[in-house]
């Protein structure tokens, strides 16, 4: 009864804990959201390429539209703030590792849905695809394994 009693505990602990991790790093995300677009105001609608620096890959897409790409695609797929791949206040420095795997992974994507994809024969999809998403499932590792089922 105790060890069932701990067990129950420790879960609980540590499930409020990565609730607490989680907070924190949606509270970032927001925090520097709301930073970059009262920067970019008015500029929101011009390509990325014209408004922010050092743009290596989605320059023709619309800063605000990029800012979503980084928020919801990465961030959200990956389960990580801005930070884990930009310096912050800092976003055109290359000085971490993660965002250079970051520009290769996306072009690994790229590479995937436009060339290999469309190769298999027998997919049901007309127009199949692979995201962050599909591998990472919200965690900086990607998912090595399934689930049972």
């Amino acid at each position: 009864m105790r060890l069932a009693i701990l067990v129950s505990l420790l879960f609980a602990a540590h499930a409020a804990q990565a609730q607490s991790a989680a907070d924190s790093i949606e509270a970032e995300k927001r925090m520097y959201l709301e930073a970059i677009a009262k920067q970019i105001a008015g500029n929101e609608n011009k390509p990325a390429a014209e408004v922010f620096k050092n743009i290596k890959m989605m320059k023709d897409n619309t800063a605000r539209r990029l800012l979503n790409i980084m928020n919801f695609g990465f961030s959200r797929s990956l389960g990580v703030g801005c930070t884990h791949c930009h310096v912050a206040n800092d976003w055109a420095n290359d000085e971490k590792a993660t965002k250079n795997v970051a520009r290769e992974m996306a072009a690994m994507v790229q590479t995937i849905n436009q060339k290999l994809l469309p190769e298999i024969e027998g997919l049901r999809a007309k127009r199949p695809t692979v995201n962050c998403t599909t591998c990472h499932r919200g965690e900086v590792q990607p998912a090595l394994s399934m689930p049972p089922r």
